[in-house]
């Protein structure tokens, strides 16, 4: 089970584009704790999303809490370093869109930003074999990447177990985040497996009253 506090990080991905700073605060307002950028290339992924600009927009904008990107991109390095000069607090890649892994996460520290290594669903977890030294989170997709609204994956229940049981193994604070189809039906069933970090965009976007969204996934992890 999680011993570190949940984070619930909405994704800006299913927020209205057109009124991205009221959306964020509006989210942040309602009690989220950090806000989630899903940055996607259209080659890596089949969809095209948010840039460095965006980032650096909400911090202009006044948003101070946690700003939590992931790249889904290839290749990630330039990003990355883009990103972490935008104000992002947290950057995660996946394994499989760089060419040296080791080499991007300690790009990622050595920004000022905290490392994280995202798996897919079809990704197993020895990608952290060499590398859960290195990182301040692990995040799985429970959807393939490049589309908000997708189910989740319940097979990805299994992986929660097998990467909080490394994660417990390596005595580190690492935050176990999953991210794809989360929602009030879910959450407890997720939490339970050892998330500790949830990241719902529809669930919370989706709704009118985004502190009532929040509040009922808050309510869902309390009864897990």
């Amino acid at each position: 089970m999680p011993t570190q506090a949940p984070i619930i990080a909405p994704s800006l991905l299913a927020a209205d584009c057109a009124a991205l700073g009221a959306e964020a605060r509006d989210a942040l307002a309602g009690g989220a704790d950090w806000l989630h950028l899903d940055v996607m290339d259209q080659h890596y992924v089949p969809n095209l999303t948010f840039g460095p600009l965006v980032c650096q927009a909400l911090r202009k904008a006044g948003i101070e809490a946690p700003l939590d990107v992931h790249l889904m991109v290839s290749p990630v390095d330039d990003l990355i370093r883009a990103f972490a000069d935008a104000g992002a607090d947290w950057i995660t890649i996946h394994p499989d869109a760089t060419t040296h892994v080791d080499r991007s996460l300690r790009l990622i520290a050595d920004c000022g930003a905290k490392p994280g290594l995202a798996l897919n669903p079809a990704t197993g977890a020895q990608a952290l074999d060499y590398t859960l030294e290195q990182l301040d989170q692990v995040l799985l997709m429970s959807v393939n990447p490049g589309f908000g609204g997708q189910a989740f994956l319940p097979a990805v229940l299994d992986k929660i177990v097998e990467v909080r049981a490394r994660i417990e193994a390596s005595a580190r604070p690492v935050r176990l985040a999953v991210d794809g189809g989360i929602d009030a039906s879910n959450i407890a069933r997720i939490s339970v497996a050892g998330a500790d970090t949830f990241i719902a965009g529809t669930a919370i976007f989706g709704q009118s009253d985004r502190a009532s969204a929040i509040a009922t996934l808050r309510g869902a992890l309390a009864g897990a």
